[in-house]
């Protein structure tokens, strides 16, 4: 979602210091959510909520999705899951001129409060973005820049907001909407990238509440949402139109790319000539060292890391740490190289036939990656096993 600089405005800390002396009627409070953009950050789209305020003449933003990208250990703390995003308040007009910039979209709906829960709301905000209260650690499905606006909302409305059902199916999972957004940007390289990082609890059956940690879908809560038998959005407006086209899809994406390298792997494993065997060879060691290599980053992402969804990794079925090892082995006679491709020639086998009821949805471009390491497994467990020739 929608990253910023460290911007904090002068008059803030002056609204900040004068509001126990003086409360407003003159309060406006809207959420504001911007459609994607074209970079993977900003695929899902963003939430911030803005105070206009007509008697101190003010116009902010408050912006749950701020972190600091100069921080030294920034990809360390990104990777082990300890970054920390913090509440930024910037003013509405260079918050407007970021994403007319990017040609996204802004919708505005203004909510529908008292004068008190007007100013009960704002005074969370302010002391939410104090020093000592901004930071707070991320994190993707649980707690987001738009979660933390859903919760705030409803906590100072004191829980009485009624939301009607918002899931677009039954049994949709986190998984099931962050697909949505990928496919819909072509994102499909992205899509790769995150089933095969996240696991099983990417594919948890969420709840009505649960799908807010997207920011359309809580548009979609506010707008259906009621409170006191009135709607709570009072009124609806579009600030910017989306000028980004989707049209343009990629051809190479994963599932392509990986299919026609089985194929060509396919036939390469029938040929019988000297050269096609030796660039085999070496394609083996590299291929199955690059598995091994991924599948000893999934169990760090498991073990290592505080993510909460990159446990319970299934991918690891294919992505076997042991590879890595084994690599260097593909060319020795000994019998328990064979039975370790032959093994793990059965368990791809037993991958493939049980692919459709695993708890885990695997992407659909591992298919082929699967299928390699099954001919080739195969063909290497082949070798001088039993005195049958590989070819």
């Amino acid at each position: 979602m929608k990253k910023f600089h460290f911007l904090f405005l002068i008059f803030f800390f002056c609204i900040a210091t004068s509001f126990s002396q003086q409360t407003s009627c003159g309060l406006q409070i809207s959420l504001l959510t911007a459609t994607p953009g074209e970079e993977l950050y900003s695929t899902f789209g963003h939430s911030a909520l803005r105070v206009t305020d007509s008697v101190q003449g003010t116009d902010i933003i408050f912006n749950y999705g701020t972190f600091d990208f100069n921080d030294p250990d920034f990809y360390y703390k990104f990777v082990k899951g300890k970054l920390l995003y913090f509440v930024s308040v910037d003013d509405f007009e260079n918050f407007m001129y970021q994403y007319q910039y990017e040609k996204r979209g802004i919708t505005e709906q203004v909510l529908d409060l008292s004068c008190s829960e007007k100013n009960q709301l704002y005074y969370a905000l302010i002391e939410n973005a104090k020093e000592e209260n901004k930071y707070y650690k991320y994190d993707f499905v649980y707690d987001n820049c738009t979660t933390r606006l859903r919760d705030i909302v409803e906590n100072e409305n004191n829980g009485n907001l009624n939301i009607k059902n918002i899931k677009p199916y039954e049994n949709v999972s986190f998984r099931n909407l962050i697909h949505k957004y990928l496919d819909r940007g072509n994102q499909y390289w992205s899509k790769f990238g995150i089933d095969l990082v996240l696991g099983t609890p990417l594919d948890k059956q969420i709840t009505n509440k649960e799908t807010m940690f997207l920011p359309e879908y809580l548009l979609k809560a506010f707008d259906s949402a009621q409170k006191n038998g009135r709607p709570l959005v009072q009124q609806k407006n579009e600030l910017l139109a989306s000028q980004i086209n989707n049209d343009n899809k990629p051809f190479f994406t994963p599932l392509v790319v990986f299919s026609i390298l089985i194929i060509l792997v396919f036939v390469a494993s029938l040929a019988k000539n000297k050269n096609i065997q030796l660039a085999l060879t070496i394609f083996d060691f590299l291929f199955f060292f690059i598995c091994g290599l991924i599948g000893s980053f999934l169990i760090f992402m498991w073990i290592g890391t505080e993510h909460l969804t990159t446990k319970n990794n299934f991918n690891l079925w294919w992505a076997f740490p042991l590879h890595t090892v084994m690599a260097f082995y593909i060319l020795k006679k000994n019998k328990w190289v064979q039975y370790y491709y032959l093994f793990i020639f059965l368990s791809i086998v037993l991958l493939l036939v049980s692919w459709a009821y695993l708890p885990q949805q695997l992407n659909i471009a591992f298919l082929p990656i699967a299928g390699i390491i099954l001919i080739r497994s195969w063909f290497i467990s082949k070798k001088n096993f039993y005195g049958i020739p590989s070819n």
